[in-house]
């Protein structure tokens, strides 16, 4: 029988118990505590950060039903598998389900036994199924991938609009709402369309250190793609393509070249796609050639690199699907093959829009995602900007690891302008020329044209248009020969980037010499401009590997995809790459020591503890045990946030001198959670001093348990340690280690 949780329960057993971690991600504990409280949150987390948790804990954490409202049929499954193979009672209803099956989940909820359920919006609305919601005891509605509900937003869902009325029909039940992509805009959208009532807001940092970015100019793009999955010949990823047609033809090529791949888009069965995911899921084929229809959701943790063979709609949905490479911490690559004639490609689709508001909006989000595309900055700066974030601020502010002291000078280290800045000239004769034409063009006509005929101007161009109004007569006709027509093209949308120009969002877009533009002209100041992108060599610096036996690491690999046939799931269900990567480091030799190895619960220790044991003994019998340096692999750190009003009010407390037990009964709170805030305040960059909780004896027992077990393990150097520190304690010590490296 499933036990019955205290309403304010001591999160970490539950977190170490059916997820085997040992310590939240930025962020998490707050939300669930406020969850818990009956606050509505609202909820930012980037791909990867663990927003489903947020919802999932608390459901364990107390009686009744959690119900979480997602968009896909493909996630609620992916997501239910893996709960139920950790020992949560879940369960989804959506089409999939032939009738039998349906009716006894129904039951099941009747009977009290699910503790979450997982419904897409047009079932949860039906009037019948809202009457049933009202005798299951719901306790949490958690809204997954609200973004949905904005116009604003990438992927906007009429259905998720018709939500609000969850709120009339149950008025006293906390809201959550999680994101993994929004800016400013559509975050107000979010909190305003699904009625949140004064909800605690929670906006974790957009920044994903294991990821690198990279944009190549586009030329002959299988080709390219094809010498880029050979170099990875044991990774798995995803090839995001503009058309169903594209999708296709680019993984029947890839087969044929021995890749094993299969095309995913809407215009495939509800069967086809499913299998296609499926095959995926669990590594039996490569890579997924796909439209933007994949990918919302799925929790594949290892996908090693995206591929974006043409060109994004806008930054949101470029943003979202290059986070699904790199989930488990570990190494991930984004690269987009880019090309002018993508950026045509899109303005035709935008243009066939009926709704001219909608065509406003996806003309003003296609320049920004250009704007991406060609800038010379730092990549990683340009994205976080974007979402209102500063990296360079953040990294200053919060000590990050793996990224330079200087980011805004000396780059993040992991896009292809930072490894390999572009060279850049003398641009202030093509500025004086362009900027010239623009004005010359509209003095002669009294209106505006596009950068497509002011190229054709400057190119002496004979075209219609040029012969209709009479532009050949202009002085600037045919004075930029020396560059060609895409060259031209270049240079304008840089001119536009740094403020020269300014570039309508209309149908006929035109272009505008801006005050700073006039002053350059007038002043003749020098301008530099960058050449366009092309594919770097340098090697890239990753963030988040982790050196282990690469053979043990194989060979677990082709166990865990054994297991996971045998069980009918994906691999990933079975353990993550960074538990299998663990292994094959630590080489564990005993239930305990494989008790603390990153995501291994109760249940998994149980099932699986045995099998892999006996698999890492009998690679030891013909394989010398490797050594690896003490500090090439730490289980990489939550990524440091803003420090929250809760926490900060304890860190105030504490410097005037009020103890922990002091701080936590004046506020009605526990001293595990006094702990939490100041563990929190060190990982944010605040300095305490460590020796009003720990004696300098305590801190060298807790250093020697820790280089025992590793610094990712608190539950085992907890157990070394017989149980006599506090968790929050050994989580202080450990974020104060890491502050001094």
């Amino acid at each position: 029988m499933f036990a019955l949780k205290s309403v304010s329960p001591n999160l970490l057993p539950l977190l170490k118990q059916y997820f085997g971690f040992t310590s939240f991600r930025p962020l998490q504990e707050e939300i669930i505590r406020d969850s818990l409280a009956g606050q509505d949150v609202f909820a930012l987390l980037p791909t990867g950060g663990g927003k489903s948790l947020c919802f999932q804990l608390p459901a364990l954490a107390r009686d009744g039903l959690t119900v979480v409202v997602s968009p896909l049929i493909a996630l609620m499954k992916d997501q239910v598998d893996a709960l139920q193979a950790a020992g949560v009672p879940a369960t989804f209803l959506n089409s999939s389900l032939v009738a039998g099956e349906g009716r006894a989940r129904l039951r099941g909820l009747h009977n009290g036994e699910y503790r979450l359920l997982y419904v897409a919006p047009e079932r949860l609305l039906l009037s019948g199924f809202l009457e049933d919601l009202k005798r299951w005891n719901v306790q949490l509605v958690a809204v997954d991938e609200a973004h949905c509900i904005s116009e604003w937003g990438h992927d906007f869902r009429p259905e998720y609009r018709q939500l609000a009325q969850l709120r009339e029909l149950f008025p006293k039940v906390p809201f959550m709402a999680l994101t993994a992509t929004a800016t400013g805009r559509v975050r107000e959208d979010i909190v305003t369309h699904l009625k949140l009532r004064e909800p605690k807001c929670y906006v974790a940092s957009f920044n994903r250190p294991n990821l690198t970015y990279r944009v190549i100019a586009k030329n002959k793009p299988y080709d390219q793609l094809l010498d880029f999955l050979r170099s990875r010949p044991k990774d798995s990823g995803i090839v995001y393509c503009l058309s169903r047609k594209a999708t296709e033809s680019v993984a029947e090529r890839l087969n044929e070249n021995g890749i094993k791949a299969r095309p995913y888009h809407a215009g495939l069965t509800p069967k086809e796609r499913s299998e296609h995911q499926e095959l995926f899921l669990r590594d039996n084929i490569r890579v997924v050639c796909a439209t933007i229809a994949f990918g919302m959701g799925i929790n594949k943790p290892n996908v090693r690199f995206v591929v974006h063979y043409d060109l994004p709609k806008n930054i949101e949905g470029y943003y979202q699907e290059t986070g699904r490479a790199g989930r488990d911490g570990l190494p991930g690559e984004c690269v987009l093959l880019f090309s002018a004639g993508d950026v045509v490609k899109q303005t035709t689709f935008i243009d066939e829009k009926p709704n001219p508001q909608e065509r406003q909006i996806a003309r003003e989000q296609l320049q920004q995602m250009v704007h991406y595309a060609e800038c010379a900055n730092c990549r990683r700066v340009e994205l976080l900007a974007y979402f209102g974030e500063d990296y360079g601020r953040a990294v200053l502010l919060h000590g990050q690891a793996d990224q330079p002291a200087s980011p805004t000078e000396a780059g993040c280290g992991a896009c292809d302008n930072c490894l390999s800045p572009r060279a850049t000239f003398d641009g202030t004769l093509a500025a004086q020329k362009f900027l010239s034409c623009v004005y010359r063009i509209r003095e002669k006509n009294g209106f505006g044209v596009g950068l497509n005929h002011v190229v054709e101007v400057l190119t002496g161009a004979d075209t219609e248009k040029i012969r209709k109004w009479g532009d050949e007569q202009l002085s600037t006709y045919g004075i930029g020969k020396e560059h060609g027509r895409p060259e031209w093209a270049a240079i304008g949308r840089e001119l536009v980037r740094l403020g020269f120009l300014r570039q309508t969002a209309e149908k006929f877009s035109v272009l505008e010499i801006t005050n700073e533009g006039r002053a350059a002209l007038k002043e003749r100041r020098k301008v530099t401009l960058t050449k366009p992108v092309a594919a770097p060599e340098t090697k890239v610096h990753h963030v988040g590997e982790i050196s282990c036996d690469e053979t043990l690491f194989e060979r677990l690999r082709e166990l865990r995809k054994r297991l996971a046939d045998e069980r009918d799931v994906p691999a990933y269900i079975i353990f993550s790459d960074v538990a299998l990567r663990q292994m094959a480091r630590n080489y564990p030799e005993s239930e305990r020591d494989f008790a603390r190895i990153s995501g291994v619960g109760e249940k998994k220790l149980r099932e699986f503890g045995e099998v892999f044991l006996r698999e890492i003994a009998a690679h030891l019998l013909t394989n010398p045990r490797q050594i690896f340096a003490d500090d090439s692999f730490v289980v990489p750190l939550p990524q440091r946030s803003s420090l929250g009003d809760t926490a900060r009010e304890t860190l105030r407390r504490f410097r005037s001198g009020d103890a922990p037990a002091e701080i936590a009964s004046s506020r009605g709170l526990v001293v595990g959670t006094i702990y939490g805030h100041l563990a929190t305040a060190i990982e944010a960059g605040e300095a305490i001093d460590l020796g009003q909780l720990i004696s300098a004896e305590a801190q060298a027992e807790i250093a020697a348990a820790f280089k025992r077990t590793g610094w990712g393990n608190i539950v085992g150097a907890r157990e070394l340690l017989g149980e006599k520190y506090d968790y929050g304690l050994l989580r202080i010590f450990r974020a104060a280690a890491n502050a001094r490296t």
